[in-house]
Order: C-alpha cells, then structure tokens, then sequence
C-alpha cells in the first residue's frame, strides 16, 4: 500500500493553554510569529491545526460549522440567475432597495468567504481551503469550465497563503508537474489580488513574450470578465485587452453621473490598477514597483535570457528598502539543465525554507514547493480530490463518474518500463511528471562522460528505497571531547556524514604503530578520497565544498565489498573543522586517505596531528621520485593529464561494474549526491565537481596497485669470453 503525505500535523507545537486562551479573546496576528516561529494564515484571531509542508509551519484557522454539500465533497454553487443578469455596480444601483436588501446578505458572506476563506465536509472530514483557493474554485473560469476540488491544490494554496503572510517571505518557487493547472491558478490569484489592490500593478512573465500574452488574454482576462459584479471594479478600455487590464474610473463614466437640477457631480472612485504583460529578459519589469509577479514556465528560459538574471531584478521591484511590499507566485516544469533547468534548480534549491540567513530569509527570497506528480495526475483523482495511488480494490470514481480502474503509481512505473530503451525519452517523461525533485532535474544524457543509463537505474533504486534506512546522518567526534583518543559516530539529522557502513566494534579506531609512528590499521579493508579546500571564506561567500568519500576494498573482514560506504560533501564555517572531520573518520575505519596535494593544508594538518601515516603517497611514483613535498605530506596532484584520464577511468569501471542494474540484482551505491555528480562530470572543468574528484581518489586508493610505475629493464651484454661462431658450411668461423 502506497503511502506518502505533503504534510504533517503539529501537535502542541504551541503549548495547549497558550493556544486556548489566546484564542479565547481572538488575539492571533495574521502573518509570522517570532515567537512561536509559525505562519498565522487566520483572519479570525483563532487558530486550529498547524499544518507543516516542506518544512514551513502554517497556523490554519480554527475549525468552524463546515458547510454540508449533498456529495459529501466540494460542489460548486450556480450563481443566482436575478443576479447574474447584473453587469456592473452602475446596473445594481438602478435596482429597487428591496431587491438589494435581498441580497446583501448573499454578498456579503461571499466578501467573508473571499477573505477568511471556506470550512466544508470532504468524505465526512472537515476540511478548510483558503479564500484565494475558494475564488479559484467558485469563481474563475477556466478551459474546462469550474475547476475541480484537487486536495494537493488546497495544500498548494495554504502554502500560498502563507508566503503571502510571512513578511521575510518575496513568495514561492513551484517545482510541479505537467497539467498540474498552475497557470490557471495563478491567473486566478492575479485578478483576485487585483480586484481588491488599489494603486498596485500586476506582471506576468512566462518563457517567451507571446506566451505570457497568451497567459493574459486567454486566462486572466475571462477569469476577470466572468467575475460577478460585486468583485467587478470599474474597467477602463477593452473588456477583453490583449496588453493591459486596467481598473480605474473612464472618463466617460463621469458624464453618465451628471445630475439634473444643478447637483454636484458625484465623483466615482477606482482602483487604479493594472494587470500586464512583458517580453521575456533579464531585465523585465526593472525599475517597477509590483504587488504580484507570475513567473509561469521558469525552468524554461533558453539562452540569451536567464532566470536567475532576471528574479535579481525583479525582486527589487517587490521592495522598498528592507520591506517586502509585493509578491512573487513563481512555478515549473524544468528543461534539461542546459536549456534553462539548471538556472531554475538554483533558484529552487535556494528557497529552502530551512536554510536562512541572518535576516531570516532563505538566499532567493522564496520558498521553495514540490509536490510529485502522484498528487496532480489527470484521471487518477477521485470525486473527493484525492489521488488514487494504488489499483483500486473497490469501484473508485473520478469527479466525472468515470471509474478509476488503475493506480497513478502502477501507471507510472508502466510508462517508465516503456521507455527504458529510451534514455532521454525517460529523462524527459521524468522531468515532466516527477515523482521526486531529483526527477524533475533529470538530465539529457547524450553529453554524459559515463555511463547515464545505469547512474539512473541506481538513482531510482535508490529513491524506492528511501523509507529503508540505508544512510544514516550524523557526526563523528572525540570520545569525552579529548582529541586523539577514540572517535565515535553520534547520529544527527544536521550532521555532515552520509554513511552506510560502520566496522564492527574491535575493527573501529584501530591504529598500527610503525617506527614510533601512526598508521591506519585497516589499510587492507578500503580507503578514503579526499576533495579538500583550503580558504574558509570566499568573496562571494560560497565557494566550493570539501569532498570526502570511503570505499571498501574486497576482503576476508565482515564488510561489504567494493562499496562506497560514506559521503560527506559540506563547507562547515572554517576550514579547520573540515580537517578535523576528515581526520576523525579515517581514525574511525582506520583507513588511509588520498587528497589531492595542491590544497595541502589538510595533509598538514594530519601530519601536525601526529597522523602522517594515514596521507598515502600518490601511487604513481616510487619514493625516490616523489618531490620534497611529497614526501612530507603525500597526497597526489591534480594537474597531470595522466592522472586526470586514470581519475575518470576510475569512475567509468566502477559505474560499469557496481551500479544500476547488474546480474546479481541492483548496486550498492547509495549516495545520491555523489551519483548526480557523476551525471554531469566533466573532466576538462573538475572544478565544480567536489564529489567527483573524492570518489574518484577513494578507487585510485583502493586499486593503488593498478597504477605503480613498472621500472624499466635494462639489458647489458656481459663478456664471458665465449666465442659465437658461423656453423655454416664445412669449416666454422668466429663471428666477430
């Protein structure tokens, strides 16, 4: 049975009588509280349930008397046909007042649904959406008609919501996928913010200028057209515009209020605001000030434009000063990396809610959002918006009353199947409708140096693996804070190890003494590769991470062989701590490291420890050829051809020989981090690629033998004053 959920519920994340009595006198603030570190999305002063989605924790309102339709789910209500026939508020102020006190109520409850959002019955659950997602499923009209009730859409809308409360927050990066609407719901949020702004300007942006006005004409404008009247502000110019939506007060309209008998023109007042559109670059909408921007199809913008160009632009144009005063409602599928993907999967990455800066903010201002195509897949929805995962046991049927007569995963995984011959056909269905964030940045394989076939196969052996625990997070340290006496490995979700084996007990820590001196006691059992750095900070403050991989060799101890079994790629705060990292693990296995040798600060540091012993010397030259330097510290450059080609070489036997699928079954290679880079080495620019280069100098430490220099014979004739002779003939002769 398929299980998976977007969210979690917070039990007494705020204690049980801070929650009751602020409620009691309907204290909550909508927007962040510091206090309890969670997004307020109420409007009512009353909070309930406290959803968390991808790691953002959103207080909902509290539960109120849910509406009851007749299915038991969400239905949409036919608009009142005395009201229908109303176009415009100049219309209703011509009807009698007894028509109108009929209806305020009717108007009214729709404004508080609009702003406080909806509670109604879901399969006998009450369930809440938000007033933005109650306008997009009421109000706006879309290709199909009335949108549909979709639970991930509610979820999406929460989110939503809360990025529009959070003051750190300049709005949301959706990762989705395929036909998952959001083109319709963002033009439905962008009119329905419109409609109640005053002096504000919406944008939209999307791959290319013509697409962006097709978004505008085809889906913002009849969302607006088809508003009731009582949403309806006053429109200058076109009712359908192909550039601008304006909403203010024409000047015609002041004629139309001219009064008999000398009365004072009345003055009618408008919005002043405006929905539009531009031509995609780098530099759309700089130097505007915008309450909303839609950035629609971000992961496809090709060569010349740029996203990540553009969003530092843009942003600016939703502040002043420090203060956020507009919002960004960002989402897409992603192109392969090279035709745009890979500049939206920074922007994505960068909007992880769970890494902020000192202002509280993540590093684009965003927050990021992915929910996998299971949740949004057409035709694997049941009537109550729930996705169908597995094949039902039971009659399932859809919003239409067709029945569901197959899971959404079982059809996923035949669509796969399909393509496996395939690689870049699956690279692409992935990426169009991915189940995890890794699929939906998955790559074209034809400029691959490896083998991308089998990198994937395990990657996705991988991700169905998840739940089962294979890689533990945590962190090595000294026993009692004594350093250098024995290490241990304390699991932490926030430490910076990855790793899927550990020695039994009376192997760990184990030490050689040779000549007064350390050595690894398990140089026989694997090795250590080693990515080091040697500058804690950089100008722009990022710079690459530091690299450390292990890799068991083949032999008669208890552990797995020829297994990659750690991981650690991270750039902590200063470069010593790094050091101190790489050097506990290895006394830990007990196992020696090779780390390149033109960032030598590492190798010194074992060698200041007393650990010299443990730094291999590069394998492709005898002691008598090794340099001064390297013979102090050891390690292996990184700038020899040579080196370089056997590195890859390294890399390419091993895919071939231990990932994906093999005749035994599947890999054992387990780091999807280190696999993903493998995807995209490239061995003429290595500079990007940190767990590359570890994971590679780990099976050059394994297989040292493979590379030691065969010494040259040389032959020298040697006199032993014996004669060589020509026995052609009858009589022989001495050959000179």
């Amino acid at each position: 049975m398929y299980q998976q959920t977007l969210y979690k519920i917070l039990d007494n994340h705020i204690k049980p009588k801070v929650l009751k009595r602020t409620n009691r006198y309907a204290k909550w603030e909508y927007g962040y509280n510091e206090e309890h570190d969670v997004v307020i999305i109420s409007k009512t002063g009353k909070i309930g349930e406290i959803y968390e989605i991808q790691g953002l924790k959103i207080a909902l309102p509290k539960e109120e008397k849910p509406h009851v339709f007749d299915g038991n789910t969400w239905e949409y209500s036919e608009y009142p046909k005395e009201l229908s026939k109303i176009k415009s508020v100049f219309d209703w102020e011509e009807y009698p007042s007894e028509f109108k006190e009929k209806w305020y109520g009717y108007i009214d409850d729709e404004f508080k649904k609009r702003e406080e959002g909806f509670w109604f019955i879901n399969k006998d659950k009450p369930t809440y959406i938000t007033g933005t997602h109650y306008m997009y499923l009421q109000w706006s009209k879309i290709d199909v008609g009335h949108p549909n009730f979709r639970e991930s859409n509610r979820l999406f809308y929460i989110f939503w919501e809360a990025c529009r409360a959070d003051r750190r927050s300049y709005g949301m990066c959706y990762l989705k996928n395929r036909r998952s609407g959001f083109s319709f719901m963002a033009s439905g949020e962008t009119v329905n913010a419109a409609t109640i702004s005053t002096d504000s300007r919406f944008g939209i942006l999307s791959k290319s200028g013509p697409d962006a006005k097709k978004m505008f004409t085809d889906k913002v404008v009849p969302i607006s057209v088809n508003y009731p009247f009582f949403f309806k502000p006053i429109q200058d110019g076109m009712d359908r515009p192909k550039t601008e939506l304006a909403y203010r007060v024409p000047a015609t309209k002041f004629t139309r209020k001219k009064l008999d008998n000398n009365e004072k023109l009345k003055e009618i007042s408008g919005l002043d605001t405006t929905i539009d559109w531009k031509n995609t670059g780098d530099n759309s909408y700089d130097g505007e000030k915008l309450k909303l921007l839609i950035h629609d199809e971000s992961g496809k913008w090709e060569k010349p434009t740029n996203i990540l160009n553009n969003w530092r632009v843009t942003k600016t144009c939703l502040r002043l000063g420090s203060r956020i005063i507009g919002k960004c409602m960002m989402g897409s599928t992603s192109n392969s990396l090279d035709k745009g993907g890979e500049n939206f999967k920074k922007i994505y990455y960068n909007s992880n809610v769970e890494k902020r800066n000192a202002n509280g903010q993540t590093s684009s201002g965003l927050y990021s959002l992915f929910i996998p195509m299971e949740w949004n897949y057409e035709g694997f929805i049941d009537k109550y918006g729930h996705p169908v995962f597995d094949t039902p046991e039971k009659e399932t049927q859809d919003v239409f009353g067709d029945y569901i007569n197959q899971g959404v995963i079982d059809h996923w995984n035949n669509e796969v199947e399909g393509l496996k011959q395939d690689q870049d056909g699956l690279n692409e269905y992935y990426r169009q409708f991915p189940r995890t964030e890794e699929h939906a940045f998955r790559d074209e394989a034809k400029e691959s140096l490896f083998n991308l076939t089998k990198i994937y196969e395990q990657i996705d052996y991988n991700v169905d693996l998840n739940n089962k625990s294979l890689v533990t997070v945590g962190s090595f340290q000294w026993e009692n804070a004594t350093q250098d006496t024995r290490v241990i490995f304390v699991p932490n979700k926030d430490g910076r190890f990855n790793i899927s084996w550990v020695p039994q007990i009376e192997l760990q820590n184990r030490v050689i003494i040779k000549n007064g001196s350390k050595h690894p006691g398990n140089e026989h059992m694997g090795a250590f590769g080693c990515d080091s750095y040697d500058i804690s900070g950089t100008v722009d403050g990022r710079g690459s991470n530091g690299a450390l991989h292990g890799l068991t060799k083949f032999s008669m101890e208890d552990a797995p062989p020829n297994q990659f079994f750690l991981e650690y790629i991270a750039r902590p705060q200063t470069a010593e701590i790094f050091f101190e990292d790489v050097l506990m693990a290895c006394i830990f296995y007990g196992m020696p490291i090779l780390a390149e040798n033109n960032k030598p600060r590492l190798l010194y540091h074992f060698k200041r420890r007393g650990y010299r012993g443990y730094s291999m010397n590069r394998p492709d030259k005898v002691w008598n050829k090794l340099s001064a330097t390297e013979r102090e510290i050891g390690g292996i450059p990184n700038t020899s051809e040579d080196i370089k080609q056997a590195h890859a070489a390294a890399i390419e036997t091993y895919i071939n020989t231990n990932v994906g699928i093999l005749e035994t079954g599947y890999g054992d290679m387990y780091f999807q981090r280190t696999l993903n880079d493998w995807a995209k080495f490239n061995v003429n620019n290595r500079t990007k690629h940190d767990a590359s280069i570890s994971s590679g100098l780990a099976l050059m430490a394994c297989n040292k033998n493979r590379y030691i220099p065969v010494a040259k014979k040389e032959r020298k004739s040697i006199d032993l004053g014996i004669k060589r002779y020509n026995n052609s003939g009858n009589i022989s002769k001495i050959l000179k």
